[in-house]
């Protein structure tokens, strides 16, 4: 099979470096890809929003499968351009997209079918949503109601920032038009989880549990990113919490979709909040995390590319992944002043020692390459990725390989997976 991963991150180089492997995969291609991607796969030029230059690349070089990685295309519907005119793509259509594209649209559905959430309103007046925050007081949560590459959800501990965060979303258009409207909502207290499972609208396929690292600075502090690290299991979600997400929240909300005409297929991404036992949903993303994929699929042994399948032909009943059960943990090392504005073209050094270490492995996020030496070109550059026994030997080494890798304005949170001891009771 010739196979195409649209994307450019490091979840894309994930599902490259996963791929790959496959009996199945005869060539690999991404687009646009990256310097990590380069060496492995064939990078194509074409912008992963450039629904018609991606469909001419997959009919002129008879590619046989695509998957699609961050979630503007899949908003965009790519999946219905393609699917009509007979091509094999993996990803949910553009209507049920909406879970993740908009934030309307998924609080909603979770509130008409029952779906534990947070209490919230909608606005498309800021006058009405200052005059809101002000009656509900703080902390509370102002998000976009579009896509904001991660960042916009914004947690406010007074009054004063949530009034500070309408108008940045809402007047000085910060995210552009996904500011439109914005859901307010209430804050909840708990420690977060993210559970990732493949569907075919029918069956739910669990990845296995991770957490993200969201906030910039250590201890959750600062403003939120695309993720600054993530590790995988999370000891937060016991066998008891994994039944519980399942039985309320991701059956409940295919069936939703399914009642509301339409059918979910691809990755459905629920970003929880547990608190005393309980999951709630924060978000709904509809591909595979990043950097949550780093730290799952690197402990996936089985083949991905019949899961794929299995989920574009509606059969994902019966399929099992097995999986390896020492634990992992990504690190992102990221440019200086990411989230906000940063300098690119920066020499990277150290990654050849770093490859001579076992179990680990570098997905490349934001690089490019000349003259064989490796540059920055992005907020997210590197996602280091460790395999350990335990969450504890996973930190050490990863945080070693990190270590070895340098460039100008390197930055890094130095406390990913540490929850997860917190959480072990040590």
């Amino acid at each position: 099979m010739k196979i195409l991963i649209v994307g450019g991150g490091g979840r894309e180089h994930t599902l490259v470096w996963k791929i790959v492997e496959s009996p199945k995969a005869e060539k690999v291609y991404c687009a646009p890809g990256n310097a990590g991607i380069a060496g492995i796969a064939e990078c194509v030029n074409i912008a992963a929003d450039d629904i018609k230059g991606l469909m001419k690349l997959v009919e002129d070089e008879g590619i046989d499968l695509t998957v699609v990685g961050p979630e503007l295309p899949l908003t965009l519907g790519i999946v219905d351009d393609f699917t009509r005119t007979g091509l094999r793509i993996f990803g949910p259509t553009k209507a049920t997209s909406a879970i993740e594209g908009s934030k309307v649209f998924a609080k909603s559905l979770m509130k008409k079918y029952g779906i534990p959430t947070a209490d919230f309103e909608i606005f498309d007046s800021a006058a009405e949503a200052r005059e809101y925050i002000e009656s509900k007081g703080a902390p509370i949560v102002i998000k976009a109601d579009g896509l904001a590459a991660g960042k916009g959800a914004i947690v406010a501990q007074s009054v004063g920032e949530s009034l500070d965060a309408v108008k940045l979303v809402m007047e000085e258009r910060a995210f552009g038009d996904a500011g439109n409207k914005i859901v307010v909502e209430q804050f909840l207290e708990g420690e977060e989880a993210s559970f990732i499972a493949f569907t075919d609208g029918t069956t739910i396929l669990p990845l296995p549990s991770s957490q993200d690292h969201k906030a910039i600075f250590d201890g959750d502090q600062g403003p939120n990113t695309g993720g600054m690290g993530a590790y995988s299991p999370a000891p937060l979600v016991t066998e008891e919490m994994h039944r519980k997400v399942i039985d309320q929240i991701m059956i409940p909300t295919v069936r939703a979709m399914e009642s509301e005409g339409y059918r979910y297929k691809g990755m459905l991404y629920a970003g929880l909040m547990i608190n005393e036992g309980q999951p709630r949903v924060l978000e709904f993303n509809g591909r595979f995390g990043d950097p949550e994929t780093q730290a799952q699929l690197i402990r996936m042994k089985s083949d991905l590319v019949p899961v794929l399948e299995a989920v574009i032909d509606e059969r994902l009943e019966g399929i099992e992944i097995e999986w390896d059960k020492r634990a992992a943990v990504c690190v992102v090392m990221a440019s200086q002043g990411y989230p906000g504005s940063y300098e690119k073209g920066k020499e990277i050094s150290g990654l050849e020692k770093m490859e001579q270490m076992k179990d680990v492995v570098v997905f490349h996020a934001g690089t490019t390459q000349r003259d064989g030496k490796f540059y920055t070109n992005g907020g997210r550059v590197l996602g280091v990725t460790g395999l350990g026994e335990g969450i504890k030997e996973s930190i050490e080494r990863t945080y070693q390989a990190v270590e070895l890798i340098s460039w100008e304005g390197a930055y890094y949170r130095k406390d990913i997976g540490r929850k997860a001891l917190k959480d072990k009771k040590g």
